[in-house]
C-alpha cells in the first residue's frame, strides 16, 4: 500500500514538473511572437508544411462525414416527416461539433505528430545545440513559427472540413435520397446562426489548435534524443492531443451552452 501511494506521489510530481516545463516554453514561444511577425517567410514555410499538407485528409474526411451524416440523419428524420430540416441536422453538427473536433484529432495524428517528430530527431541530431553555439535562438527560430502557423492553420482546416461535410451531405440528401434543394439550403440559412453556431466553432477550433501545438511542439523539445524517445514523443503528442481536445470539448459545450 504505501508503495502504491509512493508511486502515485511520484507520478503527480512528475506531472506537475513537466507542465511546469511546458508552461515556460509557452511563455518563451509567446514572448517570441513579434520576431516571427518580422520575418514572415519562416511563418510561410510553416503554413505549407503544417496546413496544406494537410488539407487532403481533412476534405476526404469532411467530405464523407458530411455523407454519413446525411445517410443516418435522415434515416431518423423520415419517421417524423422531417426531412426538410435534413440540411439544419448536418451543417449544426459539423459547424458546432463535428467539424472542430474531428479537425483537432486529425490534426494532432498528421501534423501534431510530424512537429514533434521534427523537433525531437533535431534535438537527436544536435541541431538545436548547434543554433545555440550560433547565438541563435532555436525556441524563436524553430518552435514559435511551428506553433503560429498550427494556430492559424487549425480554424481554417476546421472551416474548411464543415463545408466540405455540408456539400457531402448535400450530395446524398438531396442527389440521392430526394430531399428538396430549397429546403436544404433555405432552412439551413434560417436556422444555423453566427453567434451560437459558427462562432462557437470558430472558438473550439482556435482553444484546439492552441493545446495540440502546444502539445506537439514541448514534447518534441522535451524528447530524449534517441530513436526510442523521439518515437515515444510522438506517441505522447498523439494521446495527449485526442485527450486534451475531448476534454476541452467538453468544458467548451458545457459553457456555450451555459
Amino acid at each position: 500500500m504505501t508503495g502504491a501511494f509512493a508511486r502515485l506521489g511520484c507520478f503527480g510530481i512528475d506531472s506537475v514538473r513537466h507542465l511546469g516545463r511546458a508552461s515556460l516554453l509557452l511563455l518563451q514561444v509567446l514572448a517570441s511572437m513579434g520576431e516571427v511577425l518580422r520575418r514572415p517567410r519562416l511563418l510561410v514555410e510553416q503554413l505549407f508544411s503544417v496546413g496544406v499538407l494537410t488539407v487532403l485528409i481533412i476534405a476526404v474526411s469532411g467530405l464523407f462525414v458530411g455523407m454519413v451524416l446525411a445517410l443516418q440523419g435522415y434515416y431518423i428524420l423520415s419517421q417524423f416527416a422531417a426531412e426538410a430540416t435534413l440540411g439544419v441536422m448536418v451543417a449544426a453538427s459539423l459547424v458546432r461539433e463535428l467539424g472542430p473536433v474531428v479537425t483537432a484529432l486529425l490534426f494532432a495524428g498528421r501534423a501534431g505528430s510530424a512537429l514533434t517528430a521534427e523537433i525531437g530527431l533535431m534535438k537527436a541530431t544536435e541541431q538545436l545545440s548547434g543554433l545555440e553555439m550560433m547565438a541563435v535562438n532555436p525556441v524563436r527560430r524553430i518552435l514559435t513559427p511551428r506553433f503560429l502557423a498550427g494556430f492559424v492553420s487549425m480554424p481554417l482546416l476546421a472551416a474548411l472540413f464543415s463545408a466540405l461535410g455540408v456539400l457531402g451531405g448535400w450530395f446524398v440528401g438531396v442527389g440521392l435520397l430526394g430531399v428538396d434543394d430549397g429546403a436544404w439550403w433555405g432552412q439551413m440559412q434560417a436556422r444555423i446562426d453566427w453567434n451560437e453556431d459558427l462562432l462557437n466553432g470558430v472558438i473550439k477550433s482556435l482553444v484546439f489548435g492552441f493545446a495540440c501545438v502546444w502539445i506537439a511542439i514541448f514534447q518534441g523539445y522535451n524528447s530524449v534524443p534517441t530513436s526510442a524517445g523521439v518515437s515515444g514523443a510522438t506517441t505522447r503528442t498523439v494521446v495527449h492531443s485526442s485527450l486534451a481536445v475531448l476534454a476541452l470539448d467538453f468544458a467548451l459545450t458545457a459553457l456555450m451552452f451555459d
